[in-house]
């Protein structure tokens, strides 16, 4: 349900064909392989920040799938997936370039990178605070980053991740109630998206969430966002994505600020293979600058954070450090292991981006990425034996300080000695400890059950269902009404319909009425389906605030009652709206956009638009796109 389309090859469109149902050889025309291989470069070109040209790549492959086509609804199964793989792709790329206006560049204090299933245990947090999944709030185990749920000791109130019935993950906030906690409550409607919401972490204020989504506005992956909290309205706002360099096309999740207000971190994978994560600690920014930039190489640049070379800017006393070696002789043995861990993950991480590198290589058509590609590749073959030969010096290294232990008579524990290697980790810059916490304790909490509410939706069932209550709610109700009879009807009369109203008269007979329905469309377009069941003689009957009405009156009523509008107001001084913006409004919508002038400055309005919603997530994204006045305002019926 909330889960995008990846394709990284043709097996991978296999795989994702055979998922959809798809059987028998795959042996696609010309045209359809073409395509997938366009997809191919495009989705590199995308990770490499080229937007402009992956545009035109998804473009093309978009046409060899329509060549010659005038229905899409003809296209084969293979086709038909691969078009929308690439509609989801042409937003991505479109995203890429609207960010590219608002780049910031943090300095980059410390980065490590660590195993994919514990990686969120070294940052500075409160210790023994993340729990196992499945666990009392999150019970559905296996998503690929998310294993645990952060419970600090002592907590009043959660935010956190977990996954509905579908498997879709969204963000759910729960509160302590004297010894319950209560029914986790689903945040609003605009942080949640057709793809997983993970890793939320509130602000120490409370007035920020910060999270991460693939379903909302970004650019590939998981995205970094921030709400923020409105206090007047009691909500949380349109989630603004964190911009390059915090998302990229990759995976980039658990954003947190330091209670010291020294240091923001976070999580990414666009430097490290599948099973591993790199935590990059960043200088943090109350106002960050951002700026534009075009160049694709300089915005890869500034995404690789790499460590400043600069002392003045580290500071050891940040992190959480659990205890000091007093031993010399320890305290050698512990740095060589670390090193010797390192280089080990040095060799896998150049491994894994050397076989990428090559990957690309063999689908490559332009010239000159090919000879970018093969300079790259060629160097990281001359790096890989030196790294190789470092490790086994250092590996070396250590066994020998273990026989002089072992010379000295010293017994070492291994248990001891690993359980705090894995505590300790020296980042790329020097001075900065990555401390590993410790695991937390299963969650043992007690949920409030959640109140079954009734579910007054048509429907026809197995058995049928009375509404639990008879009252007509206000407005413009019509209902189906089935019979008038002398005595009380059965459950096995009434067909499996639900709900069912039942009314007495004055003189004692029982009506039974069945649905809710608002609109006249609506119940004329379900009577067909009450009468097939054998309700011959049913027909619509209407209430207006409780009350009997005719239906021809309902009708008319509800003919002259208009729903609410919205529209978007965009102050401006300039002429016309910029590029960027009017691509942010065609990729949502296809209102009109019209100028009119207000007290010498130019308005830009555009709509109407169905919901409030709709408005706000409209109005976030223009905003994005490098206009601050835009305002939300409901039109007048």
């Amino acid at each position: 349900m909330k889960k995008h389309i990846y394709v990284f090859g043709i097996l991978s469109v296999w795989m994702l064909l055979s998922s959809a149902g798809y059987r028998g050889p795959y042996s696609p025309p010309e045209g359809a392989g073409r395509a997938v291989r366009l997809v191919e470069a495009a989705d590199s070109l995308r990770r490499e920040y080229r937007f402009q040209e992956a545009l035109q790549l998804y473009r093309s492959a978009e046409s060899r799938i329509l060549e010659n086509r005038t229905d899409t609804s003809s296209l084969p199964p293979a086709d038909s997936i691969l078009l929308d793989r690439i509609g989801l792709c042409r937003v991505m790329a479109e995203n890429g370039m609207a960010m590219k206006q608002y780049v910031s560049e943090p300095v980059s204090v410390a980065r490590h990178t660590f195993t994919v299933r514990d990686f969120y245990l070294f940052y500075p947090m409160q210790d023994s605070s993340w729990r196992p999944v499945p666990n009392s709030l999150d019970s559905i185990p296996g998503h690929r980053f998310v294993n645990a749920t952060y419970f600090p000791e002592g907590s009043t109130d959660i935010y956190f991740s977990a996954s509905d019935r579908s498997g879709a993950r969204n963000l759910y906030h729960t509160f302590l109630k004297d010894s319950l906690w209560s029914v986790p409550a689903l945040l609003d409607e605009s942080l949640t998206s057709s793809g997983d919401e993970i890793f939320p972490v509130l602000s120490s204020d409370g007035r920020t969430l910060y999270f991460s989504s693939s379903g909302l506005y970004g650019v590939g992956g998981y995205d970094l966002y921030k709400s923020e909290w409105d206090a007047s309205l009691g909500t949380w706002g349109v989630p603004e994505n964190l911009g390059f360099p915090y998302s990229s096309p990759y995976d980039d999740f658990l954003y947190y600020n330091t209670p010291d207000g020294k240091y923001t971190i976070f999580a990414s994978n666009r430097e490290c293979g599948r099973d591993s994560v790199t935590v990059y600690v960043l200088e943090y920014e109350s106002m960050p600058v951002r700026r534009q930039v075009e160049d694709p190489q300089r915005i890869q640049e500034i995404a690789s954070l790499v460590p400043v070379n600069d002392p003045s800017k580290m500071d050891a006393g940040a992190a959480i450090r659990e205890e000091t070696h007093e031993n010399v002789d320890m305290s050698r043995y512990m740095s060589r292991m670390n090193e010797v861990r390192n280089l080990r993950d040095s060799v896998s991480i150049y491994g894994k981006d050397l076989e990428e590198k090559r990957h690309r290589l063999s689908y490559s058509t332009d010239p000159q990425e090919r000879d970018r590609l093969t300079g790259e590749i060629v160097a990281a073959e001359t790096r890989i034996p030196a790294l190789q030969d470092s490790l086994a010096k250092a590996s070396a290294s250590l066994q020998q300080i273990e026989m002089e232990f072992l010379f000295n008579g010293v017994v070492i524990d291994p248990d001891k000695v690993m359980a705090q290697a894995d505590r300790e980790f020296v980042g790329a810059a020097a001075n900065y400890v990555f401390s590993r916490l410790s695991p937390g304790k299963p969650l043992e909490i007690r949920v409030e059950k959640p109140e079954v509410k009734f579910d007054y939706s048509f429907m026809v069932l197995p058995e049928a269902r009375f509404a639990q209550d008879n009252t007509i709610p206000e407005g413009i109700v019509y209902q189906i009404q089935l019979f008038l009879l002398s005595r009380p009807a059965t459950v096995a009369q009434l067909k499996g319909l639900s709900p069912v109203f039942s009314e007495t008269t004055a003189s004692g007979k029982y009506i039974y009425r069945a649905g809710l329905f608002r609109t006249y469309n609506d119940v004329l377009s379900n009577l067909n389906k009450v009468k097939s069941l054998g309700f011959r003689s049913a027909f619509i009957v209407a209430f207006h605030d409780g009350e009997p009405l005719q239906v021809q009156k309902a009708r008319a009523l509800e003919a002259q009652k208009e729903e609410a509008h919205y529209q978007i107001r965009v102050i401006s001084s300039e002429e016309a709206l910029p590029e960027l913006a009017v691509k942010a409004v065609r990729q949502v919508t296809d209102c009109d956009i019209a100028k009119v002038a207000e007290e010498g400055r130019n308005v830009f309005i555009i709509g109407p638009l169905d919901s409030e919603d709709e408005a706000e997530k409209l109005g976030a994204m223009i905003r994005i796109s490098g206009l601050d006045n835009v305002k939300v305002a409901k039109i007048d019926n």
